[in-house]
């Protein structure tokens, strides 16, 4: 029973690896054309996080730099309450153009972020596997440089989702908002 649990176990986690490597990345990333300013119009997660806030968020804004030793400084600005809230994260670049890491002290987790698709002008679409000590999980962004997306961008979006394993209500197109949307500089 042990061995058969093991090798069930064994074969998961093989899966998700496995899963993960067959996660595209962005042909000829170009990381100085992904700077600046984008909106986070569509948000898709198996997380346990997602599942217990996903009624409660609003599009918000993400500002994205780089730094000087060529990583990616992101900055988001999101409505939380009455409040519009910063985050920082510094996505450390790795050997493949268009895949970042980045471990997150307030969490504890490690992330595996990869620039699907993007055509710098309009929108990216951005794929991460979230590591933790006792889970992971995969979430999909898709960032907009207006607060409107074309309804093939979005289907996208889904579609890919959905490749991903992820379920219909496990992908939300988030809701427009006016609310730190000024902040965000």
């Amino acid at each position: 029973m042990h061995a058969t649990l093991l090798g069930v176990l064994g074969l998961a986690l093989l899966g998700a690896l496995h899963a993960q490597d067959s996660v595209p990345v962005q042909t000829d990333f170009q990381q100085d054309k992904l700077t600046g300013r984008w909106y986070s119009i569509g948000l898709a997660s198996n997380s346990n996080w997602f599942k217990d806030k996903k009624h409660l968020m609003k599009m918000c804004t993400t500002v994205i730099s780089v730094t000087a030793d060529g990583n990616l400084e992101v900055t988001s600005t999101y409505p939380k309450g009455d409040q519009c809230e910063k985050r920082n994260s510094l996505y450390t670049k790795t050997e493949q153009p268009g895949r970042f890491s980045y471990s997150s002290p307030r969490w504890g987790s490690k992330h595996d972020i990869r620039v699907v698709e993007t055509n710098y002008e309009e929108y990216a679409l951005v794929a991460t596997q979230i590591s933790k000590s006792t889970s992971t999980s995969t979430m999909v962004l898709l960032y907009s440089r207006t607060k409107e997306l074309s309804p093939e961008r979005l289907e996208r979006f889904t579609q890919f989702s959905r490749e991903q394993g992820l379920t219909d209500e496990e992908i939300l197109i988030l809701p427009q908002t006016d609310k730190c949307m000024a902040d965000a500089a």
